[in-house]
C-alpha cells in the first residue's frame, strides 16, 4: 500500500500552518482505515492508493485555523466521495474488459500484506446480518459488490461494514438519509441473495485448499474431484494480457480438466513454483514461473469441505503490487 508523501509535504507546509503537525498525526491515525474503505469500494490497489493520496491533499488544503470536530468523520466522507466519483469511470472501463473482471488480490504470507490498520472498523457490535470486516475483503464478496450501483456499494460498505451513520453517507452520495437507508437495504438483500455460501471456519477452509493443492500437484484426479463441489465455478482474470478462460468454467468435471491442463502447461520447462498464502483474508494459492514470467493468485470459496468457487487472477497489471519473487 503506497503512502501519501507526508514527509515532503511537511517540509513545505509544516512551517506555514501551526496546526500542520496535529493534522499530519490525525491523518496517519486514520490512513489504514481510509485505505481499507477505498479498497473495498474500488476493488483495486492503485485506485485505493490514489484515493487516499487525494484525501491527504484535500486534508492539507483545509484552511489554517479551521476546526474539524471529527477528523475521522471528515476524512471518511472525503475518501468515500473521491471513490464515488471514481467508480463511474471505473465501471465504464470494466464493461469493456476482456473476460471476467476480478478485484486485485491482497496477500499475507507471500510478499504482500493486508494494509496496516485495515482491521479497525470502529464497530463494537451490530446486527447479525452485517458482514464482518474480514468477510468484506473476500474476493467472492468483492465480486458480488461489482454488480451493485455505485451508490448502493458506497452505502453498503460504509454502513454495513464500517458502521458509518446514514446522515454521513448521505453527504457522500448526495441523497437524503432515508434514501441512503433504502440503498443499503437493497444492497444488503442483493448481497444475501448472490454471495456464495461459505465456511467461516478458517481451519476447514485451509484444509480444503491444501487437499486441492495436494491432489493437483500429485496428479490424483479422484482426489481432485472429491474436493470440488459438483457446481464449482472457476473464473479467470487474464485481462487479455495472458492466455486465460474468457468465460467462467462451471462444473466439477470441466474444472478438473481445466486445472489439469493448466498444470501440464505450467510444468513445461520446469521451475513452476506454487505456495499457500492468505489471499484477501483466507487461504489461497500463489504461483510463479520465473522462466516465462507468468504468475497468478487463486482465491477459493469453500462450503461443507468442498470448493464452490475459484477466482484466478493472472493479469500482470493486477499483480504488480505483489512481491512474488519471494515464493
Amino acid at each position: 500500500m503506497a503512502q501519501p508523501d507526508t514527509e515532503a509535504a511537511a517540509e513545505t507546509a509544516g512551517g506555514q500552518d501551526p496546526q500542520y503537525g496535529d493534522r499530519l498525526a490525525q491523518f496517519e491515525e486514520q490512513r489504514g482505515r481510509l485505505w481499507a474503505i477505498a479498497y473495498r469500494i474500488m476493488g483495486t490497489v492503485s485506485d485505493a492508493d490514489d484515493a487516499v493520496q487525494e484525501t491527504w491533499l484535500r486534508w492539507q488544503a483545509v484552511p489554517a485555523g479551521t476546526t474539524i470536530d471529527s477528523p475521522r468523520g471528515f476524512l471518511t466522507t472525503v475518501v468515500s466521495r473521491i471513490c464515488y466519483d471514481l467508480l463511474g469511470s471505473a465501471r465504464a472501463r470494466r464493461e469493456t474488459y476482456v473476460g471476467p473482471w476480478l478485484p486485485e488480490p491482497l496477500l499475507d504470507g507471500a510478499g504482500g500484506s493486508l494494509p496496516v490498520g485495515a482491521a479497525g472498523s470502529g464497530r463494537t457490535d451490530g446486527p447479525e446480518d452485517r458482514v464482518t470486516l474480514d468477510e468484506s475483503v473476500g474476493m467472492a464478496l468483492l465480486t458480488v459488490l461489482e454488480r451493485l450501483t455505485p451508490a448502493e456499494r458506497i452505502a453498503f460498505i460504509l454502513h454495513d461494514v464500517f458502521a458509518v451513520p446514514f446522515p454521513e453517507i448521505a453527504e457522500t452520495v448526495g441523497r437524503t438519509p432515508d434514501a441512503v437507508r433504502q440503498l443499503a437495504s437493497r444492497a444488503r438483500k442483493r448481497v444475501r441473495a448472490e454471495a456464495p455460501r461459505r465456511t467461516v471456519d478458517r481451519a476447514e477452509h485451509r484444509r480444503t485448499v491444501e487437499a486441492f493443492l495436494s491432489a493437483v500437484m500429485g496428479g490424483d484426479l479422484d482426489a481432485l474431484l472429491s474436493v470440488l463441489d459438483p457446481e464449482v465455478i472457476w473464473r479467470s482474470d487474464g485481462g487479455g494480457k495472458v492466455s486465460s478462460a474468457r468465460r467462467p468454467v462451471i462444473g466439477r468435471d470441466k474444472v478438473a480438466r481445466f486445472v489439469r491442463g493448466l498444470v501440464a502447461r505450467g510444468a513445461q520447462g520446469g521451475a513452476l513454483r506454487v505456495a499457500m498464502a492468505d489471499v484477501n483474508g483466507a487461504a489461497g494459492l500463489v504461483f510463479a514461473h520465473p522462466e516465462s514470467g507468468q504468475a497468478g493468485v487463486f482465491a477459493f470459496t469453500v462450503h461443507d469441505g468442498r470448493i464452490t468457487e475459484v477466482d484466478a487472477v493472472t493479469n500482470p497489471d493486477k499483480l504488480g503490487h505483489l512481491d512474488l519473487d519471494r515464493l
